[in-house]
């Protein structure tokens, strides 16, 4: 076996796969879909086919977020040069609806991918502090009907506030 050290000096140049000439990519050009209503035509009309539902509800099922499947498929139509990104961020809401419309009419439970994962359980030792917390405050409350008459009130009490006027 015979090993070649002489270098060649046909290969790419590092990085060469990075650059492009300005203009020469899809989501740098002029994009098909103007506004938001043309965006959201496109994607009912895409998203209503049998395969694309199929597909999606294999994915739902995989436990995929809903949040990711909205933010792949907007982004992809952006690098495609379908539309913006500012019109892709505009209609993820509605893509996610879609999505989520498809997940409970093929009665798969999924992720919405909205719920922070990191974020701790509220402790069950905490809820019991503040029920006790309020329910001293309960207890201190009077809740019995005062015997005051109301027609006794001070009529002649003066406005206070910034835009009250002064009496001096």
């Amino acid at each position: 076996m015979e090993l070649n050290n002489a270098p060649d000096f046909d290969a790419p140049i590092p990085g060469q796969s990075l650059t492009a000439e300005l203009g020469n990519r899809p989501w740098q050009s002029v994009s098909q879909l103007a506004n938001v209503d043309e965006a959201i035509d496109y994607y009912m009309e895409r998203m209503s086919s049998e395969e694309f539902m199929l597909q999606l509800t294999d994915v739902l099922e995989a436990g995929v977020p809903v949040t990711t499947l909205a933010n792949t498929i907007q982004m992809g139509s952006v690098m495609d040069g379908i539309h913006t990104v500012d019109v892709g961020m505009l209609v993820l809401p509605m893509l996610m609806e879609m999505i989520m419309m498809v997940g409970d009419s093929a009665d798969i439970k999924y992720d919405k991918g909205l719920e922070d994962p990191n974020k701790p359980p509220i402790r069950d030792s905490l809820f019991a502090k503040l029920i006790a917390k309020y329910e001293k405050k309960i207890d201190t409350v009077d809740l019995e009907p005062s015997q005051e008459n109301e027609d006794d009130t001070d009529t002649d009490e003066q406005p206070k506030g910034l835009m009250a006027r002064r009496t001096q």
